[in-house]
């Protein structure tokens, strides 16, 4: 299994970004896929899952802190996740990973930071 991250960056309050995770070896549509970050000093924060795709359909979850901003989605024949963020603020600065759970054990990329800073 493997998730590589990419999408991060620096960006002022206020603005966007689209994150991606692309995954590899396992079969992407059967498995839920969460996103977490961490920001300097702090624990680990769960920010969204979006479930397995049954009859094409993804039901998607958020945290009260990025609800309404973020948006979670996926794209079965690229094999790979995405994380829009928008309206971003100070508090959103962290470093942003994706997670699977494949056969009882939990798999995370390397992430990708995202800095909100004006």
């Amino acid at each position: 299994v493997q998730l590589l991250e990419s999408g991060g960056g620096l960006v002022q309050p206020g603005g966007s970004l689209r994150l991606s995770c692309a995954a590899s070896g396992f079969t992407f549509r059967n498995y839920a896929m969460r996103c977490v970050r961490q920001a300097p000093g702090k624990e680990l924060e769960w920010i969204s899952t979006i479930t397995r795709s049954l009859a094409s359909i993804d039901l998607p979850s958020y945290a009260d802190s990025v609800k309404g901003r973020f948006t979670i989605s996926r794209d079965n024949a690229k094999n790979t996740l995405y994380l829009q963020l928008n309206g971003l603020k100070t508090d959103d600065t962290a470093m942003y990973y994706c997670v699977v759970t494949v056969g009882g054990i939990e798999y995370r990329g390397q992430g990708t930071q995202v800095t909100v800073s004006s």
